[in-house]
C-alpha cells in the first residue's frame, strides 16, 4: 500500500508540473519586466509569427536614463515552467539587492516552453533554431533595451534540470558569446547514461541488457517508478508524450509523417539505433570530446555543473561521466556531485558549499567573474 501511495505522489507531482504551463497573464510592477519579440527566424520556420519571451527583473539603480550597463543572469527554467518565474522570484531579488549586499544585476529568466514541451535553446528540425534566435535576435535586441552589457563578460547562464541542459548547450554551442555557466541538475549530458539508459548499446529503453526494469524516479535511495511507469502515465495526460516526446523534438531526426522519430517504442521500448545514431550531435560529453582542441581554450572556467548524487530522476549518472571526460580532457570545469542531494534538495543550504542557498551562491560566483574580467581589462 505504502508503494502505491508514493507512486501517485510522483504521479500529482508530475501533474502539478506540467500544469504550470497553462498560460497565465504576465504581471508587470515597476521592478518585473515583460520582454517579448518576435522571431523573424523562428516565424520563417514555422510559417506564422512566433513571440520570444522573457521575465526581467531589474537591479537596484537601473533606470531609463541612466548610463551604466549591468551585466546580466540568464536563467533557464525546467520542463513545465516558463519565464513567469520572474514573477515568482522578482519580490525577493528585488529585497534583496535594496538590501545592498546582494549582486546588482538583471537577472533574465527566459522562456523555454514550447507546444512540444522544452525546446532547450537548441537548433532542431522539428522545433526551429531556437539557439541561433537567442544569441541574434533576442539577447541583442534585450540587451539595447535594459543597457545590458552587451559582451561575454556580462553573459551568464543557469538552469535547473531541462533549464540546467540548456544553460551548459547554450555555453559549449556559443562559447564566445557567453562568459559562464553554473548549470544545475542538467539533463542528460552523456547518453551513455540517458536516465539509466546507454542508448548507443542498448537494445529496449524499459530493459536493461540483464531484463531488468529500468528504474527512473527515486526518492532518497528507493527506487518508486521505472522508465515504463512513467512514459504511461505520460502518456496518459497528454497526447503528444510529455518529458520524453519532448526529448524526440528536440534531439531526433524528422520521420516520414512530419513528427519526430521517436528513441524508442513507446509499447515495447525497443530503442531504434537510427534515431539513436543521429542523437550524438546533441551529446554533450560527444561534442566536448570531439571538439576539444577548439571548444578547450575557449571554454576555460566557463563550465560548471551542481547536481545531487541522489538526484531524483538518476541525472547524476550522466554528470559522472561527463566529469571523467573533461578530467581526461584536462579541462578546469567544476562538476560537484553534492552527497545525498536530490532533485529539489540540491537548492537548499549547504554548510560547505553554500550556506546562503545554491542560487545566491551562483548569483554571487557570477559577479566575482564579471568584476574579475573589469579588473583584467584595466
Amino acid at each position: 500500500m505504502q508503494y502505491l501511495l508514493t507512486i501517485l505522489s510522483v504521479l500529482l507531482s508530475l501533474t502539478s508540473a506540467i500544469a504550470q504551463r497553462r498560460p497565465a497573464k504576465f504581471v508587470e510592477s515597476e521592478r518585473i519586466k515583460l520582454f517579448e519579440m518576435k522571431s523573424d527566424l523562428l516565424s520563417a520556420f514555422w510559417g506564422r509569427e512566433i513571440r520570444m519571451q522573457a521575465g526581467i527583473v531589474l537591479p537596484t539603480g537601473w533606470s531609463k536614463s541612466g548610463e551604466k550597463r549591468w551585466p546580466v543572469c540568464y536563467n533557464i527554467h525546467g520542463f513545465g515552467g516558463s519565464h513567469r518565474a520572474a514573477m515568482r522570484n522578482g519580490r525577493r531579488l528585488t529585497r534583496a539587492m535594496d538590501g545592498g549586499d546582494y549582486p546588482r544585476m538583471l537577472y533574465v529568466f527566459l522562456n523555454a516552453s514550447c507546444p512540444q514541451g522544452h525546446h532547450e535553446f537548441a537548433d532542431s528540425v522539428n522545433n526551429g533554431p531556437w539557439g541561433k534566435a537567442l544569441t541574434t535576435e533576442f539577447i541583442p535586441a534585450l540587451e539595447r533595451r535594459f543597457r545590458a552589457v552587451a559582451k561575454p563578460q556580462g553573459r551568464f547562464l543557469t538552469g535547473h534540470s531541462s533549464g540546467g541542459w540548456s544553460s551548459f548547450w547554450l555555453q559549449i554551442s556559443y562559447p564566445d558569446f557567453f562568459g559562464g555557466t553554473w548549470s544545475t541538475a542538467p539533463d542528460s549530458v552523456d547518453f551513455r547514461d540517458f536516465t539509466g539508459i546507454d542508448v548507443y548499446t542498448w537494445k529496449n529503453a524499459y530493459t536493461d541488457p540483464k531484463g531488468e526494469p529500468i528504474q527512473l524516479v527515486r526518492r532518497g535511495k528507493r527506487w518508486v517508478m521505472t522508465i515504463q511507469q512513467y512514459v504511461q502515465s505520460e502518456l496518459s495526460r497528454k497526447s503528444f508524450g510529455g518529458q520524453f516526446s519532448s526529448f524526440d523534438y528536440v534531439f531526433s531526426p524528422k520521420g516520414d509523417d512530419g513528427r519526430p522519430m521517436p528513441l524508442f517504442d513507446r509499447k515495447t521500448g525497443v530503442i531504434d539505433p537510427f534515431v539513436a545514431r543521429s542523437w550524438e550531435k546533441y551529446d554533450i560529453r560527444l561534442i566536448l570530446k570531439r571538439g576539444w582542441k577548439t571548444l578547450g581554450p575557449k571554454l576555460k572556467g566557463k563550465l560548471r555543473i551542481y547536481i545531487g548524487t541522489l538526484d531524483t530522476f538518476r541525472l547524476d549518472g550522466a554528470c559522472k561521466l561527463l566529469k571523467k571526460q573533461l578530467e581526461e580532457l584536462g579541462s578546469d570545469a567544476e562538476i560537484l556531485l553534492v552527497e545525498g542531494r536530490d532533485h529539489g534538495s540540491l537548492f537548499r543550504p549547504h554548510p560547505k558549499y553554500w550556506p546562503k542557498g545554491m542560487m545566491q551562491h551562483i548569483h554571487e560566483a557570477m559577479w566575482r567573474t564579471f568584476q574579475n574580467s573589469k579588473t583584467k581589462q584595466k
